[in-house]
């Protein structure tokens, strides 16, 4: 099935503008797919495939071990790749057409409150090396909810603190604005004055936040730099960069905000996503309710 799985691939990238990290990953789920057919069924192509061999296929899986949501990811990618196969004439029905994607338990989003915020961005010192870029950094992941790939790929062209507003490319090279609050519209532009110019170097490029080499901080070392603020800050709680992004969320509906609102400025596609947020602030008022009621 290997010509099969990489037409489909070309077909994600080129038609359907589906990030590279998603390529990758259903690339992975169909080729571990393809060499246990090959290997222990002799099954080669698509039109060989039942229903099943599918299940046959996903119970093995289970046993070994794989959680409910890594199977929900398999199933999602031979669903579609199945489809496209069929629309190709690689299979003459699409053997995936009944089957139903596993039900996993949905946990909520842990967030910080209001205060352990302000704990937070408040513990980096910003007169040591760094500290306006850091500063920065975080109170823009807290004030617009952005993902840490987000935030490492955003560029100065697209950030107008005029405005208080940021462009992003999100998952599926979606694009969309979002607010920048003043606080970190302060920060990001005491760090453009300050700082980054400093870190430039001749091969730099447009990015707004630089390494001390002058390139594009990766994902790894946002992920670090919020866990070293985490720890000066004294909170007992496992922050992490997608932390912020709930508890942007969760803030906004708190105060008010209507739910669609927030999908947009999370760039969810579906709103069934953004839902999450109303049963983490029910949890909270029902957490209110029984510390202050007196009959709770």
């Amino acid at each position: 099935m290997e010509q099969e799985i990489e037409a489909f691939i070309r077909y994600l990238a080129v038609e359907r503008g589906l990030s590279e990290n998603y390529q990758l990953s259903t690339q992975r789920s169909l080729g571990e797919f393809a060499d246990w057919c090959a290997k222990r069924k002799q099954i080669m192509r698509p039109r060989e495939v039942g229903l099943p061999l599918i299940s046959e296929y996903l119970a093995e899986r289970k046993r070994g071990g794989l959680s409910a949501s890594s199977i929900k990811l398999i199933v999602v990618a031979l669903k579609i790749f199945f489809r496209f196969a069929t629309a190709q004439g690689f299979a003459s029905k699409d053997p995936t057409d009944s089957l139903v994607l596993p039900r996993i338990e949905r946990y909520l989003p842990g967030t910080l409150n209001e205060l352990q915020i302000e704990q937070l961005l408040e513990s980096v010192d910003t007169t040591a090396p760094l500290g306006l870029r850091d500063r920065a950094m975080l109170e823009l992941l807290y004030a617009s909810g952005l993902r840490i790939s987000e935030l490492a790929n955003a560029r100065l062209g697209n950030l107008n603190l005029e405005e208080g507003v940021i462009r992003v490319t999100g998952k599926g090279n979606k694009t969309r604005l979002v607010p920048v609050g003043r606080k970190a519209c302060a920060a990001i532009g005491a760090y453009l004055e300050q700082e980054r110019p400093r870190l430039v170097r001749r091969r730099s490029g447009s990015e707004l936040f630089l390494s001390t080499r002058g390139g594009r901080l990766t994902t790894v070392r946002i992920w670090q730099i919020v866990k070293a603020a985490a720890r000066r800050s004294g909170l007992e709680a496992n922050v992490y960069p997608h932390l912020l992004r709930h508890s942007f969320a969760t803030h906004l509906l708190g105060n008010g905000a209507d739910l669609r609102i927030i999908q947009e400025m999370l760039g969810h596609a579906d709103i069934s996503t953004t839902q999450v947020y109303t049963h983490v602030d029910q949890h909270r008022l029902k957490a209110v309710h029984h510390k202050f009621h007196p009959r709770a």
